[in-house]
């Protein structure tokens, strides 16, 4: 039976994700605005970091079986939609921290489980956590046979695993001083005999992937050039965030600390970014429904010099309606996405396969919904002033991270149709 109510649960979270948003979060832009670099701005969120933890904000993204306020990822992206509209770059701290937390979450590992969580799920600080997976030379075609795959290493020395490598893009890897996140889940591929496994010919890359869990704490415990921030990317979207530059120098971590190694590996992070595709649907919609909002708006209390608010004009109603009609679109594909990755129906390809496609549609859609909103104010939306060329840039960003939609989202969906045994409609 199809029902696309919300549940008298979600409604109540909504509720308060909104009042939240509301009360805490619209202040947080000028904070910011001011101050000249991408640390200093992402240092100034701290304090809204902080209320959102002691909101549930990050209990809201750790299942409830896990200790977590999360009864499925459809509330986690019913609450993030909301934190997202009002300010992108204090919301998307949070969630990285989500996605940092997902494969631990999906391991199944309940010694580590044990040990990490209890910081996440106290309400208190400002703990952060953050996937460590992207890196400077591209991460794209990290598992192609016969290509370079990544360059961060990882090799066995008694009871220890050593790190070596550069990453880049990896949201709140550094924490909150440059001196890492409270839990990084990094992504390496393991030497064995002085060789990076995966580089002979024919042999399948997923199988060298190992996962290790670095906290602040094993940094600290290491030489004091074993973690280094290189460089924090000044960003034109998600002006207050952090996804720094950094290099690992022979930074050894406990053998007891692997989260996954091998194919499992591999899997583990694929299923984690599968996850956060689907999710990237709900920022955009919140950036479609904000630019919809502010142009509506506009459209009703404007004339443009005539006799009657421009909304009357057909040609921005017609813009207005397209804006809407993705914005509604979008939402209900993210649900859908992200309620069959959990419950199904079909195989984790065809979940996937949702999934990738609400993450390329709803990001391709917002740049489309937020030019078209410009469009239909004029000149006046190119003013600094005004919420467009904000709501523009962090729009431009959505198609790009998480995985391209060139690069990486669609290329997953082309292997998907490339399968003998696809079926187009397994989800459905």
């Amino acid at each position: 039976m199809l029902d696309f109510t919300l549940s008298p649960s979600q409604q109540t979270q909504r509720a308060e994700a909104r009042l939240f948003a509301t009360k805490v979060l619209t202040t947080a832009h000028e904070s910011y605005a001011s101050l000249p670099t991408q640390s200093e701005r992402f240092r100034s969120i701290r304090p809204f970091y902080r209320i959102a933890v002691q909101g549930g904000m990050l209990k809201s993204q750790i299942p409830t079986p896990l200790g977590g306020t999360c009864d499925s990822l459809v509330d986690a992206a019913i609450g993030l939609e909301e934190l997202y509209a009002t300010n992108p770059s204090v919301t998307l701290t949070v969630a990285a921290t989500g996605l940092g937390l997902t494969p631990l979450i999906m391991s199944g590992n309940e010694r580590l489980q044990k040990e990490f969580f209890p910081m996440f799920l106290s309400g208190e600080g400002e703990p952060m956590a953050s996937l460590v997976h992207s890196e400077p030379g591209g991460t794209a075609n990290w598992l192609e046979v016969g290509g370079k795959g990544l360059q961060t290493t990882a090799r066995k020395e008694g009871e220890e695993w050593v790190i070596n490598g550069e990453k880049v893009w990896t949201t709140n890897s550094g924490g909150w001083d440059g001196e890492g996140a409270d839990l990084q889940c990094v992504v390496c591929r393991k030497v064995v005999d002085g060789q990076v496994n995966g580089d002979a010919p024919g042999v399948n890359p997923a199988a060298s992937i190992i996962v290790l869990c670095v906290t602040r704490e094993i940094i600290a415990a290491n030489a004091k050039d074993a973690y280094t921030i290189l460089d924090e990317p000044e960003l034109m979207g998600h002006p207050a965030t952090t996804g720094p530059h950094s290099r690992f120098n022979n930074l050894r971590v406990p053998a007891s600390n692997v989260l996954a190694d091998g194919e499992a590996a591999a899997a583990l992070i694929e299923q984690s970014f599968t996850a956060s595709a689907a999710l990237v649907g709900s920022f955009s919609v919140s950036v479609m429904r904000a630019a919809f909002e502010a142009a509506l708006d506009f459209a009703k209390n404007d004339t443009r010099g005539g006799s009657v608010p421009i909304i009357q004009r057909q040609s921005v109603a017609d813009l207005l309606t397209d804006i809407k009609m993705r914005t509604d679109s979008s939402r209900l594909l993210t649900w859908k996405a992200l309620h069959a990755l959990e419950n199904g129906p079909g195989d984790f390809k065809s979940r996937q396969e949702l999934c990738l496609e609400a993450k390329i549609f709803c990001s391709d859609n917002c740049v489309r919904s937020v030019t078209d909103a410009m469009s239909a104010v004029g000149m006046t939306s190119y003013r600094k002033a005004s919420p467009f060329p904000r709501l523009l840039n962090d729009a431009m960003c959505l198609p790009l991270f998480d995985g391209g939609n060139i690069g990486i989202r669609r290329r997953q969906i082309e292997k998907i149709f490339q399968a003998d045994d696809y079926d187009p409609w397994a989800s459905f």
